[in-house]
């Protein structure tokens, strides 16, 4: 596990789905370190990695050193220009993703963004015109759920119907800050776009799918900085609560607030609460035992039992994507959905009232 959680890249056994060749992609925009999470799932999924282009040649080396397969192109427009690339992965600052994101759909190729996908409710009005527009995909890689084996295998207990129909969502994201590691965007709050926005997005996808609602209200939410003041722009705390469609309701917190303590950069949990039982995830660690993250607890009508899924369910989210965007499906998540959950994290940023 990385020591702040942000080149967090988990890497799973190649599961290819189609022939070597058939699905070309490029990694432009390497701000973030989860390209390289990004690019692991498409490559064991049987991507070919061709290009990789950043104005930044450290950054270019430093991702080469992971993908020595990706040749260095000279501008965004080069890889833009291969016809044989059929999608862009990237990890932008929060503030560019939306524009490139555009600019990516009218160059005729699938984008596939970090999360946050968008800063601005312009940006995403925008995004939803040019996709549907061009009939490209503006996939979002919401890594809490899409790259987690726990959380995979618990979309799967529910589509079974393990604990009855989902009523509640409880998400705690917590984040280890270490300062002194991140760029000077990360501060700004025009270009990260708030904790709400930013790693509250994971949360709110997460709400949507268990819940399996298309839309919800924002029924309150509250952002701080309590313990970073000489980061004036920056919040370390936010909470908020969500009332779905289906009358499915959710609360979540993020923080920045990790101790130095715990052996990982965060102890993110997620409760599901059915009608008809319960699911605890511990994601990335079990404090204070061995065995690491990956644990899922489940109760129902049959009993208690304990899952330790780490290297046993995979991350078949980037098998589908690169299905979809070869058969023109929707298998790994909807343009909808992806979007949907965009929209409630900017509009849970917007409504967050300030306190501490």
């Amino acid at each position: 596990m990385s020591e702040t959680g942000y080149n967090y890249a988990p890497k799973g056994r190649p599961e290819p789905v189609c022939q070597p060749g058939d699905f070309a992609f490029a990694a432009v925009a390497l701000d973030h370190g989860h390209i390289n999470g990004q690019c692991n799932g498409l490559v064991e999924a049987g991507g070919e990695l061709r290009w990789v282009f950043d104005p930044d040649p450290l950054k270019v080396e430093a991702f080469r050193k992971i993908f020595p397969q990706a040749k260095v192109a000279k501008s965004l427009e080069e890889i833009l220009l291969d016809s044989e690339i059929q999608l862009i992965a990237a990890a932008a600052v929060p503030s560019e993703r939306g524009p490139l994101g555009t600019q990516v759909m009218q160059a005729a190729k699938h984008y596939f963004t970090d999360k946050t996908p968008f800063t601005e409710l312009g940006q995403l009005a925008e995004a939803r015109r040019v996709a549907a527009e061009t009939g490209k995909k503006y996939m979002v890689y919401y890594s809490e759920r899409l790259h987690v084996e726990c959380a995979v295998f618990a979309g799967d207990l529910i589509e079974q119907g393990a604990i009855g129909r989902v009523v509640q969502v409880l998400g705690l994201g917590p984040h280890r800050l270490s300062a002194k590691a991140r760029p000077a965007w990360f501060f700004e709050r025009a270009k990260y776009g708030g904790i709400l926005c930013d790693i509250g997005s994971h949360q709110i996808e997460q709400f949507l799918f268990y819940s399996g609602a298309s839309d919800a209200t924002v029924t309150s939410a509250r952002v701080a900085n309590y313990a970073n003041r000489e980061y004036p722009e920056l919040e370390d705390f936010g909470d908020a609560s969500l009332l779905a469609d289906n009358g499915a309701t959710s609360y979540f917190r993020v923080d920045w607030l990790t101790p130095d303590g715990l052996r990982t950069w965060g102890d993110g949990r997620t409760i599901i609460l059915g009608t008809e039982g319960y699911i605890e995830m511990r994601k990335y660690i079990d404090i204070t035992r061995e065995g690491g993250g990956d644990q899922l607890f489940l109760v129902n009508r049959h009993g208690e039992q304990h899952f330790a899924l780490g290297g046993k369910v995979g991350f078949p989210f980037f098998g589908r994507l690169i299905l979809d965007c070869l058969n023109g499906t929707e298998a790994a998540m909807s343009q909808a959905h992806a979007f949907k959950a965009a929209e409630l994290c900017l509009k849970a940023q917007a409504a967050a009232q300030r306190i501490g």
